[in-house]
């Protein structure tokens, strides 16, 4: 597909966003460019998430695998957010990077990563913080800091010498399957550049927005 711009801007703007391109493809093009550019954590997400009634919540949370079987992310399933992907498995993340000024809205429904899968990641994690996951209730109210702070002491005393420290049963991962991609990028004047990939089946309906 060609598509031609009579625009005064267009010698100063990014290229058109690729209507060909299979949007993973492009996810993992426009990522390898946030990982040249971006100062901190590239891989950061907005995570939103909403009860069954349609209270929504959002938070940033770190991409830990993408292909195309999704987007992976780890957390406490007690956490809120743990709590409301159990009731509602719909999810929207949203990537930003300021410094390439582009953004990937995707939404989708999670599914629980494997058993393998989460204890694989949990061990690649330094030592604190696998002690964190076990010392920490999660989004639970905490009377006093100094509560966790000696909590996270036991678990130190508790696996001393030990380099195996086991998952928490409640703490894994998630995988989001997207059923649909919006890439943005900005362009001279406001006049930005949108474009949705939709599933269909086995099929992306691809279709250019208006700015």
């Amino acid at each position: 597909m060609t598509e031609t711009t009579t625009s005064s801007s267009s010698a100063s703007a990014p290229a058109l966003i690729d209507l060909a391109a299979n949007p993973f493809t492009l996810f993992a093009a426009w990522m390898q460019d946030a990982e040249k550019t971006e100062p901190s954590d590239p891989n950061a997400m907005v995570l939103a998430t909403s009860t069954p009634d349609g209270h929504p919540s959002a938070r940033i949370v770190l991409l830990k695998g993408a292909d195309e079987h999704g987007f992976v992310f780890y957390t406490n399933q007690h956490s809120r957010k743990g709590d409301e992907l159990a009731q509602n498995p719909h999810v929207a993340l949203l990537f930003h990077w300021k410094s390439l000024r582009r953004q990937i809205r995707i939404e989708g429904v999670v599914t629980p990563v494997t058993p393998e899968e989460a204890d694989a990641y949990f061990a690649s994690r330094s030592r604190i913080s696998r002690m964190g996951a076990v010392a920490s209730d999660q989004s639970r109210p905490l009377a006093d800091r100094a509560i966790f702070e000696q909590r996270l002491k036991d678990v130190e005393a508790r696996y001393e010498g030990q380099d195996l420290i086991p998952r928490p049963a409640n703490w894994s991962g998630y995988r989001v399957e997207p059923a649909c991609f919006e890439f943005w990028q900005e362009r001279p004047y406001r006049l930005h550049d949108r474009a949705t990939w939709t599933r269909d089946g086995n099929h992306w309906n691809v279709t250019r927005l208006y700015p």
